[in-house]
């Protein structure tokens, strides 16, 4: 009826980097980009951005209907 001699301190401490770690994963899930993502986005919004103020209508000033 020996039972295995259990170290409370280790397994608090293996439950504290289980927590740890499955809260670090939802954080980059949600909120995490790799460095090629980011730059993909950020090309790819200053092509859109190019390519609206390429179609931006010039004002000339005047503000009339003619």
């Amino acid at each position: 009826m020996a039972g295995d001699v259990v170290n409370l301190r280790q397994v608090r401490k293996r439950k504290a980097k289980a927590e740890d770690d499955r809260r670090a994963e939802a954080n980059r899930r949600l909120h995490g980009m790799t460095r090629a993502e980011r730059e993909k986005a950020a090309d790819e919004k200053r092509r859109l951005d190019a390519h609206v103020e390429g179609h931006r209508r010039e004002d000339d000033g005047e503000g009339g209907d003619g």
